[in-house]
């Protein structure tokens, strides 16, 4: 995964969870180390108000969509919503407005939880709302020879889909030809124009 090439394999993508991983565990820690500290009610509304907005609406249109696309507000609904650039500015708007306590726990804890334990990251509106397998992506993983990730996701009859249609894979020959036809035509073309100034 680099500029060039900003995808993950499965290897980078649990490295990618670890890290997460181990947000989500000092988050737990100073939860339990400040436990008598913490307002209940604050955060729980602060952890299930995320959520509530960003990920519900979104997914029970995804489950009456029968695979069609849901519309792109669902995923821009989401993509916010889990943002640590959004909930950075709700725990500081909470600071200034409310106060600064341990109660705002609740919105890292959230999103660790949600990339580190369950590897849900940004949605694409390529991408079906909910995790789906995409023959595309197991066939560069072939390309690269990786393996293939264990089966996950949602399967439904038919397959749920993004905003983005599915380009069939084009075999090897076809793809060599559709490359020289564009230079076969011009040197056709060369060919005519010169025959042309013969015949004047």
């Amino acid at each position: 995964m680099d500029q060039a090439n900003p995808f993950e394999t499965p290897r980078t993508y649990s490295l990618h969870r670890a890290e997460y991983l181990v947000g989500f565990a000092v988050t737990t820690g100073l939860m339990i180390a400040h436990f008598d500290e913490i307002r209940w009610l604050p955060a729980i509304a602060l952890f299930l108000y995320i959520d509530l907005i960003g990920y519900i609406p979104g997914a029970i249109a995804f489950r009456r969509s029968g695979g069609r696309p849901i519309h792109k507000a669902y995923y821009v609904l989401y993509n916010v919503m889990h943002s640590l650039i959004t909930q950075a500015a709700v725990a500081a708007l909470w600071c200034w407005l409310v106060k600064p306590e341990w109660a705002l726990l609740v919105l890292p804890f959230h999103l660790f939880g949600d990339r580190g334990l369950f590897g849900n990251f940004m949605k694409s509106f390529a991408l079906p709302f909910e995790p789906v397998r995409q023959p595309g992506y197991l066939r560069l993983l072939d390309d690269l020879g990786l393996p293939h990730p264990k089966p996950v996701g949602h399967v439904t009859d038919p397959v749920p889909v993004g905003h983005v249609p599915v380009r069939k894979p084009v075999p090897r020959a076809d793809a060599a030809a559709a490359q020289e036809a564009p230079a076969q035509a011009a040197a056709a073309g060369e060919s005519a124009a010169r025959q042309a100034e013969v015949l004047r």
